[in-house]
Formats: C-alpha cells, structure tokens, sequence
C-alpha cells in the first residue's frame, strides 16, 4: 500500500531529490504542497469604544431589547483590557501575557476625595474627644469624697424647687505639714471646725448666695449620732453655729441649719484650708478687687485696696480675716465676694478645654473636697457655674437677716428668714435684703 500522496512514487524517495538530508551543496528549491490549505487572515479589529450607561430612561440593562452589559466603569478602562482590543479573545485570559490581570486601574490625574478625608478626618476627632471627655469625667468622679450621709439627718423639711447646697469651709489642717501650716498661718490645732458657711440656691430666677454667719444664734435640735447611731433629745439648748459641726459633723450641722431655716438641703459641699489654696495656686491666682486696705497678724492678711491677684495664702488669709473687722457679718462678705471670683475665673471655657489648666485645678480640688453620698460631678458642675453667675449679675447674694444680738451670738430676724425660706422653696425672685 502506497501511503504517500498521489502523485508520489517511491522513485520520488529515492531520487536525487533536494531536502532529503543529502550533502549535495545545492539549496532545496521549494516544494508545492497542494495539499495543504492556509487560512485567511482575520480582519483587523478596531478597539471597541467605550460602553455607555443605559439611559435613565430606558430599563437598566437593556437597549432596544439587546440585553447589554455594562461594567460600571466609563473611563475605558475593563477587566482584561489593559492592551486594548488585542486581548480579546488571545492574551487576557489566564495565563495570557499582557494585559492588566483584571485589575481595575484608577483614572490618571484624578483629584483626591477631599470631602470624604474632611468627612473620616471629622469622625475621627469627635471619637477622640468623646473619649478623653469620657475619661476625664469617670477620673475625675472617683476623686470625690463622698463621706457625708444625708440619710443620717433626721425630721427633714419637705424639699421646694430647685437644688439647695451648703458650702462649708473648715480650718481642717488634715494633709498639711509643719512647713504648709506656718505660710498660711493656720497654727496647730486638732480636729476641725466650720470656718464659713453658705446656702447657695440655684434656681429658676437665678442663684441667691446665703451665708451664714459661723455666730449665728441657733438650737441644736435631736439628731441620731453619725457615728454611734444612738438618738440624742432635743434640750432646747442655744448655741453658736459652728458648735453643731463640732459636736457630731457635718450630719448635725445639716439637721441644725433645717432645723432653723425650714430649708430642706440636698447636697453638701466641704473643703479645709489645704485644699482652698491649692485650688487657688491651681489656676495661677484670683483676681479680686478689695475697696479698703486692712490687715491681720493672725491670718497673716497684709492688703492694700484695688484690684490685685491673689495667690493661694494670700486667699486664704483674706477669707479668714475676722479680728480687722468689727463684725463677723464684714468677713462673711468677703467670703462671698472671693469665692464668687474663685467660681467665675474657673468655671470657665478656656479652663475646660485646656488641659493644662484642667487637670491640675481639678486634681488639687477634688482631692479636698468632701461631699454628700448622692452628690454627682455633673451636680457640682452646676453649683460652680452658679456661683459664677452670682457675680455675674444673675444671682443675688446676702448675709442671713440679723436682728440683733445675745450673749455675742447673732439672733436672725425670724419674720425675714421665713419670707427668704419661702421665696426659695418657691423658686420665686428673691426680694429679702440682708445684713
């Protein structure tokens, strides 16, 4: 059987025939193949242009009932086409050479989304702070003291509108050493006794300022014991003021200012001599203007009149000064007008966002303040922006109405202290003028 192609003999093989693998140094000439067929050339294509979205208007998808795909990019750039049209169909497939792997590659030039980078930029800054203003609060809210429990009080009066606290300053000397108590002039002595005390009323018609003189006339009402919990009768016994916080602590002193005034009091603030100038020396001083120069060797006062900045001794020498004046109602002015300035130079926004500032002034004071069992920072927050606004010509501010004197003691003007007692509890304008 003969299985070479018509025309083929094996003549034809064994010839002397060029391209058999003979040395002959003549060239093979070419051989015609009519067997062989080659193909067309496939017509060259242009590079498709860009497919267009759908019109709006037109069911997406689809045009003229062709359905048509679109890749969701009209920049010309597809999956595949990194070389043009001459991928289709031969180099962008896998393993194909060229092309851009299926990446999609981003418009050159394009600007950058600023919008969105002020948008992440913003959210990022809000979360930071909400962070640190959380923080500062849970800190600064377990610093408190809170040793003082109002449950303790006894036969309370029923509560009016509005928030009543009672501010106390004590000439406790607890944290001070030998060096601290010689510069403020505090002397030695043991325990504590109440130095001032105020009822500050924060109210609808703004704040009203109370205080009340430490030799205020007053009767030491029964009362269960702080700590014994034992009842102690009543014995109708007079006395000044501060002897209350003397004799059983800031419960007492609660239930004897209720007992007088008729005023129920929903929190208690205390801070000792200590903890007064470190607050001071905190925010770098109070800015006070004294009208009439004075002076005390025993609080260690020495001022000139007009406007000055008070360091921390230097307040509380002036807070405490008694002996320059003739009446125990002139430092209790003093006492208002200092710790009104004290408020209105810290409750401040500049204080607030400065951390520098903040921390500081909230470390020092926090750390001396004693306060209630219910008192919460936002709570005492509120009480220092009323004290601002008690200088800020929002509040008033009064010593309590005095009608005269027995024995040394300050008798109030009982027909005046039910008309302020009412005009609080009310939460109404208070019209009562003081001493």
């Amino acid at each position: 059987m003969n299985d070479w192609p018509d025309g083929w003999t094996d003549d034809d093989r064994s010839g002397n025939r060029y391209g058999q693998g003979s040395a002959n140094e003549r060239p093979e000439s070419a051989r015609s193949m009519p067997h062989v067929q080659r193909r067309p050339a496939p017509p060259q294509q242009r590079p498709a242009p860009p497919r267009q979205r759908p019109v709006p208007q037109q069911p997406a998808g689809y045009d003229d009932g062709q359905p048509q795909y679109d890749s969701g990019y009209n920049t010309g750039q597809v999956y595949g086409g990194g070389n043009g049209g001459r991928d289709a169909g031969h180099g962008g497939g896998p393993g194909g050479g060229g092309g851009d792997r299926g990446y999609v590659q981003g418009r050159p030039g394009a600007a950058p989304d600023w919008a969105r980078r002020i948008k992440i930029g913003a959210l990022v800054l809000v979360v930071a702070v909400l962070g640190v203003s959380v923080g500062t609060y849970f800190w600064a809210d377990s610093k408190l003291n809170r040793d003082v429990d109002l449950s303790k009080v006894i036969e309370r009066p029923k509560g009016g509108d509005g928030t009543n606290y009672l501010i106390v300053g004590s000439d406790s000397r607890e944290g001070m050493t030998a060096e601290d108590k010689k510069r403020l002039h505090t002397g030695s002595a043991e325990g504590k006794r109440t130095d001032s005390m105020m009822i500050l009323h924060d109210g609808g018609n703004g704040p009203t300022l109370v205080s009340l003189p430490r030799d205020s006339n007053v009767e030491i009402p029964s009362f269960v014991g702080s700590e014994s919990g034992k009842k102690y009768a009543a014995t109708g016994r007079t006395t000044k003021l501060n002897a209350a916080y003397a004799t059983d602590g800031p419960e007492l002193l609660v239930r004897t200012v209720e007992f007088n005034t008729g005023l129920h009091i929903d929190h208690y603030v205390e801070i000792g001599f200590g903890g007064f100038a470190k607050i001071v020396d905190s925010i770098g001083g109070v800015e006070l203007d004294i009208p009439k120069a004075f002076k005390d060797k025993y609080s260690g006062a020495d001022f000139q009149a007009g406007k000055q900045t008070l360091n921390g001794q230097e307040a509380l020498a002036f807070v405490r000064t008694r002996h320059a004046f003739t009446s125990d109602l002139d430092r209790t002015k003093n006492q208002q007008k200092f710790l009104a300035a004290l408020a209105s130079q810290t409750a401040t926004f500049s204080t607030i966002i400065n951390p520098f500032k903040l921390y500081p002034t909230l470390g020092s004071g926090l750390d001396t303040l004693i306060v209630d069992k219910d008192m919460s920072l936002w709570s005492l927050g509120k009480m220092f922006f009323a004290l601002k606004d008690v200088t800020g010509g929002d509040g008033t501010s009064l010593n309590m109405p005095i009608s005269g004197s027995v024995g040394g003691n300050l008798v109030w003007d009982k027909a005046k202290v039910k008309q302020l007692v009412d005009q609080l509890n009310n939460d109404e304008k208070v019209t009562v003028t003081g001493n």
